[in-house]
């Protein structure tokens, strides 16, 4: 990564092949095949404890941060494995972003909190381009409008939902190329809800995206893929259209129409 505001693109599109996750002895994914293809949202959905943030969190290696965590297959990132011994996951956080289920501004002010990453990464020239990244990025947010005029202002001053869009802000800062996003709007109420989902079909248009979420409506609303989990095993996956219309499994069926869950 050069520091003079520039960055390597790479492939949006994320293909994982025959992937096993365990956490120590336990085993929590099994044998998951899964394409994610690029500038579209692919929301994973399936009941608690299924193996969905699990899964996630594989796609920036949030999970080496799990003690006795081991992982099989492959998961890459265009033509590049993820978890290859020559990746810098640093640099690696920078291309595959990651919002949280809870809002987590750090304790800082609004600039600050979008200025973070840039600064932290060297991904600026001087202070005007990275007064012009976090102007941007708040404005790809959706929250550049509803802030302008007190950046200088603690970001948890916001409400919530404004903080969860301070949030995304930080993330796309730093130019990735994927946004990961777990259950981001399981804290907010509806409007902030719908806010968010706006915002979502927005960056689809420039990010891949894929998304956690309990609710199938969220889903239908704002994804074109959507892969069902249950007990650690992809059951299926396909565009979200036909899947909710017309699963191919029992068990997605009866997930959609609410007999277990």
């Amino acid at each position: 990564m050069s520091t003079n505001g520039k960055k390597k693109k790479l492939s949006l599109s994320f293909s994982v092949e025959n992937l096993n996750l365990f956490y120590g002895k336990k085993q929590v994914l099994f044998d998951v095949s899964l394409c994610i293809p690029e500038r579209k949202v692919t929301a994973l959905i399936g009941p608690s404890g299924c193996g969905k943030s699990s899964f996630l969190r594989c796609l920036n290696r949030m999970n080496d941060q799990i003690p006795d965590m081991s992982l099989e297959g492959r998961v890459a990132l265009g033509e590049d494995d993820i978890y290859h011994k020559s990746v810098d996951v640093v640099e690696l956080r920078t291309e595959v972003g990651m919002v949280f289920q809870k809002p987590t501004p750090f304790p800082k002010t609004i600039f600050e909190n979008v200025a973070y990453g840039p600064r932290i990464h060297g991904l600026y020239k001087d202070k005007t381009h990275l007064e012009e990244i976090v102007h941007k990025s708040l404005r790809r947010a959706g929250l550049l409008d509803e802030v302008k005029d007190r950046l200088d202002q603690p970001g948890t001053s916001l409400s919530g939902g404004q903080q969860q869009r301070l949030c995304i802000a930080r993330a796309i800062a730093v130019s990735p190329q994927v946004i990961l996003m777990d259950e981001p709007c399981s804290a907010l109420d509806p409007i902030a809800t719908a806010k968010v989902e706006e915002l979502i079909n927005e960056l689809r248009m420039r990010y891949t995206i894929v998304i956690v979420t309990h609710s199938l409506h969220q889903a239908a609303r704002v994804s074109q893929q959507t892969a069902f989990f249950h007990m650690g095993h992809l059951i299926e996956a396909g565009e979200t259209g036909n899947l909710f219309t017309n699963p191919k499994h029992e068990k997605t069926q009866q997930y959609i129409t609410g007999r277990f869950g």
